[in-house]
């Protein structure tokens, strides 16, 4: 077995959801009386559902009681769950079922750490769920990303020290994290976003088996 483990996130490396996550909350902005552009979904990257509600309320000037934040956080994401029942394996980024089943059939261990409270229910609708070693969502931190929890939790669950861990991010938020873990880093994305990244890719297509073997030798 390897001594190193990897830990990917969710949304923007095994998967696209993002734009699901980003359809919802322009739903819930235009019943709030005003827009919400893809640009400005940005700063929703990585973040809590919850704390991304305060965002948008804020981009739109908008104040709610919290009972009201309770019922359209409720609210987006019944509709958020509409979209991704649709998803099919074909939504899984270019080359991570490849890279997946490569490390299952060579026991290198791997877990998921995402803020997403629906992981379980995406890696299972694109049949992704019963490869992972580990689990680690939304449901089981009580910090999010920048904060590390999620991946030390991951390493702790997979049985591999931090140091020893690699993590797979689209967010700099989660960069932040791995980094504080003292965890290499692998961002997925804008260099100037990532930029405190260990390494950086422009997509999950240069994430190669050839590249990551290099990394677990």
């Amino acid at each position: 077995m390897s001594k190193k483990a990897i830990i990917f996130d969710l949304d923007g490396v095994i998967v696209d959801t993002a734009k699901y996550h980003y359809l919802a909350w322009r739903e819930l902005a235009i019943q709030l009386g005003f827009d919400f552009t893809e640009a400005q979904n940005e700063q929703l990257k990585g973040v809590s559902r919850v704390r991304s509600l305060e965002i948008l309320l804020d981009l739109g000037n908008v104040s709610l009681e919290e009972e009201e934040k309770t019922k359209l956080l409720i609210e987006k994401n019944n509709q958020y769950l509409e979209y991704i029942a649709e998803m099919d394996h074909s939504e899984i980024l270019p080359g991570i079922d490849d890279l997946l089943h490569y490390l299952k059939l060579n026991k290198v261990p791997f877990s998921l750490g995402s803020a997403s409270k629906n992981a379980r229910l995406i890696l299972e609708t694109l049949e992704l769920l019963d490869l992972f070693d580990a689990i680690v969502d939304g449901n089981d931190v009580s910090t999010a990303k920048p904060d590390p929890e999620v991946f030390l939790i991951a390493a702790q669950k997979l049985g591999v020290d931090p140091e020893n861990c690699i993590v797979i991010e689209d967010a700099q938020a989660g960069i932040e994290a791995a980094n504080k873990a003292n965890m290499l880093s692998i961002g997925i994305g804008d260099e100037k976003v990532l930029q405190d990244a260990n390494y950086i890719l422009n997509d999950t297509s240069e994430l190669t088996i050839d590249f990551i073997q290099k990394l677990i030798d």
